[in-house]
């Protein structure tokens, strides 16, 4: 949701936030508490991602008191969470304490104030839980930098602690020459313990899941990874080196193959011609001209990460064919066609064609 509609104050701070924070943060719904002119926004709720989820917290300004510092409204499940409290007899929060709405970087800092000390209020609650397993495994990750952690519990479910647990210390955008990444990409491992109150001799396995920031898919998609087996009495830091060392190695390789599809790209010229389009970055998709007799059409190539083990797909798209609406007649996806990951590339084109 865009940031129009709002008060033109709101609207700058809106801007600045969504432009600078460290993490994506969306705008759920919005309305308007302004009697007079109910067009005018002033009021919305904010999907903030933590822990490899979102919390949803209300923000309340009022457009008729521009002056005054926003309403914030915690979700229902975080009713202990208490920010605001006097830290000494005088002072307040201190992105509250001296709002000003002209300083547009205010609701940025307030929402980053507010989400590190949820963040240490979710990690005060993980560690007052009574379960022995849970209490070593916080106690052995504390040196490692950026965990989140979050107890989920409630009248309908169990309880649970999630762990989002960064891997790879490493720069991925850097990886990629020309990176279009505007934030950047993450791999995360999410653990989720079952809470056990009383003592369990071989206590279970987490669950354990891989994910990742949706653009590192252009490059790398973690849905490929297989994750090692969580054995008998491990723990969280003997599980993590064996499955760093294996993501590390497979980001190598797929980084290596941009440079494979680029030149599978190029021995396609030869063949239909000088690329109409073509990416450029991870060079994923590519679409030529071509011509059968007085036929005319596209030919879109689209090129899967995992190249040259999985062969491209291919489209073809009339240039003088419509269906309703105007849209081009288009082909189903092809992949029959003559094809060994052990060719060389120029071998794949022009069994191709």
């Amino acid at each position: 949701m865009s940031n129009d509609g709002f008060a033109p104050f709101i609207s700058a701070h809106l801007h600045y936030l969504f432009n600078h924070f460290p993490h994506t943060i969306k705008i759920d719904q919005a309305s308007s508490g302004n009697k007079y002119n109910p067009a005018l926004l002033d009021r919305f709720t904010l999907l903030i991602p933590y822990c490899l989820d979102f919390i949803k917290w209300d923000i309340i300004y009022n457009a008729e008191s521009p002056n005054a510092a926003p309403d914030v409204i915690f979700g229902p499940d975080d009713q202990d969470f208490h920010p605001f409290q006097l830290t000494d007899a005088n002072t307040t929060t201190s992105s509250l304490s001296d709002w000003t709405n002209k300083d547009h970087t205010r609701l940025f800092s307030l929402i980053k104030e507010l989400r590190d000390q949820y963040a240490a209020y979710q990690c005060k609650r993980v560690g007052e839980v009574d379960d022995a397993r849970l209490k070593f495994e916080v106690s052995t990750m504390v040196p490692r930098e950026g965990i989140e952690m979050h107890l989920c519990s409630g009248i309908d479910k169990s309880e649970e602690v999630k762990f989002a647990v960064p891997l790879l210390d490493k720069n991925i955008n850097k990886m990629v020459i020309g990176c279009p990444w505007r934030y950047p990409q993450k791999i995360h491992l999410q653990v989720v313990y079952p809470v056990t109150r009383k003592y369990v001799p071989v206590p279970s396995a987490p669950r354990v899941k891989l994910i990742a920031t949706p653009e590192l898919k252009a490059l790398f998609s973690v849905d490929d990874v297989k994750l090692p087996s969580w054995l008998d009495g491990m723990c969280m830091a003997e599980y993590l080196p064996n499955l760093e060392e294996s993501l590390e190695r497979q980001l190598l390789d797929s980084v290596s193959l941009i440079e494979l599809r680029r030149h599978f790209i190029e021995a396609l010229a030869p063949l239909f011609g000088k690329p109409l389009e073509a990416d450029s970055v991870f060079c994923r998709k590519a679409t030529f001209l071509s011509m059968s007799g007085v036929f005319v059409f596209l030919v879109h190539f689209f090129i899967p990460a995992q190249f040259p083990k999985i062969a491209p797909a291919i489209m073809l798209q009339s240039t003088q064919h419509f269906i309703a609406q105007g849209v081009p007649m288009k082909s189903p996806l092809m992949t029959d066609y003559p094809w060994s990951p052990r060719w060389e590339v120029s071998l794949m084109a022009e069994r191709i064609w």
